[in-house]
Order: C-alpha cells, then sequence, then structure tokens
C-alpha cells in the first residue's frame, strides 16, 4: 500500500477519526473500570477490532458470562456483517491479497465509507479500501489505549459512555442519506426494523428485520443501479 493511498483515504476517514477516538476512549475507561489495563484494551482492539462487540463483551467479562453465551450474543449482534459482505463481494473480487484484512477490518463505518466513497481516480481501488479499512482501526486502537491509560490514571464514571456508539450510528445515517440515492435503502431499513420490532419485540427484532431488508434490497437492486448510474 502506498502513501498515496493513505493521504487520499485520510481526508475521507476523518468524521470516523473523531468518533472512534472517542468511542475507543469510552471503551478504554469501561476496560479498565473492570480492572483490566490499557495494554488488555489495545490488544482486544488489535485482535477482535468489533466496536459495538467489544463494549458488548466489557459487561461479559464482569459478569462471568459462559463462552457459549457469549459467542451467541456477539454472533446476534454482529450477524448484520453477514450482509454487508454479500453486498461487497463484486467490491472486493480483485483486491487480492488484501481481502482477508478488508473482511477482518469491515465495521460499521468502515463500510459506510466503502459504499458512499467515490475512489479517487489517482489511486488503485484496493489500495484506497485498504488504507480506508487500515486508518479507521488505527483510530480505534489508538482510542482504546487512551481511555486504559487515562482510567489508570484518573477515576472517570462510565455511566452512559456505550450510548455513544447509537449516536455514531445515527451519524452515519444522517450523512448515508444525504446522498438522494441511498434514501430508499434507508427507508426500506427503517420500515423493516420498525416492522420486525412490533412484531417480535426488542430481543428478537435484529435477524428478521435484516433478512427482510436484504430481501427487499434484492428485489429493487435493478432500479437501485439505474438511479446510481443516473446520478
Amino acid at each position: 500500500m502506498s502513501r498515496k493511498a493513505l493521504r487520499a483515504a485520510f481526508p475521507h476517514t476523518v468524521p470516523v477519526m473523531a468518533g472512534y477516538l472517542a468511542l475507543g476512549v469510552a471503551f478504554g475507561l469501561m476496560m479498565s473500570d473492570i480492572g483490566l489495563s490499557a495494554l488488555w484494551s489495545g490488544l482486544m482492539s488489535v485482535l477482535i477490532y468489533a466496536g459495538s462487540g467489544q463494549i458488548l463483551a466489557v459487561s461479559l467479562i464482569s459478569a462471568g458470562a459462559a463462552l457459549t453465551q457469549t459467542a451467541l450474543l456477539t454472533l446476534v449482534l454482529h450477524f448484520r456483517h453477514f450482509f454487508y459482505g454479500l453486498s461487497l463481494l463484486s467490491q472486493f473480487r480483485d483486491t487480492g491479497w488484501r481481502k482477508p484484512y478488508l473482511i477482518f477490518g469491515l465495521t460499521d463505518e468502515t463500510y459506510a465509507l466503502l459504499t458512499a466513497t467515490q475512489v479517487p481516480p489517482e489511486v488503485p481501488a484496493p489500495d484506497f479500501y485498504f488504507a480506508v479499512t487500515l486508518l479507521d482501526q488505527c483510530y480505534w486502537v489508538a482510542g482504546s489505549l487512551l481511555g486504559g491509560a487515562a482510567g489508570a490514571l484518573i477515576p472517570f464514571s462510565t455511566e452512559g459512555v456505550d450510548f455513544a456508539m447509537t449516536a455514531l450510528f445515527v451519524v452515519l445515517l444522517v450523512e448515508q442519506i444525504k446522498k438522494r440515492e441511498n434514501r430508499l435503502p434507508a427507508l426500506v431499513g427503517l420500515v423493516c426494523a420498525l416492522a420486525s420490532l412490533a412484531l417480535l419485540g426488542a430481543d428478537k427484532f435484529l435477524i428478521p428485520a435484516l433478512i427482510g431488508l436484504t430481501a427487499f434490497l434484492l428485489a429493487l437492486r435493478p432500479r437501485l443501479e439505474r438511479r446510481e448510474a443516473a446520478a
């Protein structure tokens, strides 16, 4: 990966940097609050790198949850990434040696950037995707280390900090729907989520909502592609 790719990707990742540094600090503080050092916060962010999953893991660790329970809850929480991957099959087809890391580093925010950002003409697309993904993870790791170190030095109340992830999702949604061609998928997603929530309740709505969203988007794919080509 060239420096040109990093320079081209950096301006697009600045909003994620602002969010990930803050969220990473929050995660590091939560880890410190249950007695784990900044080293563990940084290591988890390097090897696992699953923002909402890591925040969930703090609660599971502090509660002494069983491995099977942890695995099941993590699977449900991150099941949406299965659908992310399906939508990126063609985009990642020719990424070569970068593909394993692109799959590993596919967070909600990185997905939003990869699907909404036009690749600069002077940079090969695989290098640009790799640079965006790498920079985003670096921001998260840096925030985790800072939060872990701060928590070890200064006492903090971590009550409510997990809402920061929800706030970032809202910001990303707003950025997505600013593009006219993204408004229909956003509307379909909202309808599927609300319908599943009303029918199944808060504990069971996520996976059915994602399945419904995928079915609708596959049916609407020709229309969406025509709109994108005309834009």
